[in-house]
């Protein structure tokens, strides 16, 4: 009965600040989209502070309700003036409160890029164009044999709508592994990796060919939780989950790595493929090492 009250105090809670605090990013979206100039990147400036405000409540909400331990490593090398390529394990609704916990006000605001449908998501569209998400136009294979002249015009129109990237700092994330991690989707997989799905190489090449430049470094993000399965939000919300190991992983890019043609030449999508898996090998051998932590 004390986990259920402790879940719907914390509910009613976070619900209460969006409510209070999406009316004025709202406004100061309207702002963005009606002024010119100088004052449309003071109305920026605006709504990532609301955005990363919203995400400060929300970290002292769960340090209030609910007994959950934080345990985040490696942040001593973070900046808040320099552009991150964040890639992370994906297990549970979870890692977005743990990106949370870790990287608000010590990053950029972090960024997913987003299928430019979801624009047209009432309130929420509004929300992350103000917020500057890239809005990324990705056609499929199938569809480019059929239309041979749109060929790279995905990157392009992805490359515009990261522009405003060039005049501050941002940091992107990036599951690779393209959804989240269960034993049965493992197994389905053939994956090489006892804790991690198989890594997807084409959607990294692509934010890295979109906005290589721009990127000053790489946060590997390693997220590991208690048990043998990963919780759910609900969990957190009640108080259900003591621990948390947040690893952080500040590591160079090889410019090497968005210089090529990743679509068209084998070689450079063999080079950025190695990488990718290497750092899948890393990453499930430093989650073995963590899990033994919390037996």
């Amino acid at each position: 009965m004390r986990r259920l009250l402790t879940g719907i105090l914390v509910t009613v809670l976070l619900l209460l600040n969006t409510l209070v605090l999406i009316v004025p990013l709202m406004v100061f979206a309207l702002l963005k989209l009606v002024l010119p100039g100088r004052y449309r990147v003071y109305a920026s400036r605006a709504v990532m502070w609301i955005a990363e405000t919203w995400s400060e409540i929300d970290k002292a909400i769960f340090a209030l309700c609910i007994p959950t331990q934080w345990d985040i490593r490696g942040i001593d090398k973070l900046r808040q003036d320099t552009s991150y390529l964040c890639v992370s394990n994906h297990q549970s609704w979870v890692d977005i409160p743990a990106l949370i916990e870790s990287l608000n006000r010590r990053v950029p605001f972090f960024k997913f890029f987003l299928k430019k449908e979801l624009i047209w998501v009432p309130l929420l569209g509004l929300a992350w164009w103000a917020l500057d998400y890239p809005f990324m136009k990705r056609y499929s294979k199938a569809f480019l044999d059929k239309h041979p002249e749109l060929k790279g015009q995905d990157l392009e129109i992805t490359k515009a709508a990261c522009e405003l990237f060039k005049r501050q700092p941002v940091t992107v994330v990036n599951y690779l592994e393209g959804t989240r991690f269960s034993e049965a989707k493992r197994s389905a997989q053939q994956s090489p990796f006892k804790h991690l799905l198989k890594p997807k190489a084409g959607g990294v090449a692509f934010v890295l060919a979109a906005l290589g430049e721009q990127l000053d470094a790489l946060l590997d993000v390693t997220i590991v939780y208690p048990g043998d399965k990963a919780p759910g939000f609900w969990d957190l919300l009640c108080g259900a989950v003591p621990k948390v190991i947040i690893d952080i992983q500040v590591r160079e890019l090889d410019p090497a790595l968005w210089s090529g043609d990743y679509e068209n030449n084998p070689a450079v999508r063999l080079a950025v493929q190695g990488w990718v898996n290497q750092l899948w090998h890393d990453k499930d051998a430093r989650i073995e090492r963590l899990r033994a932590e919390l037996r």
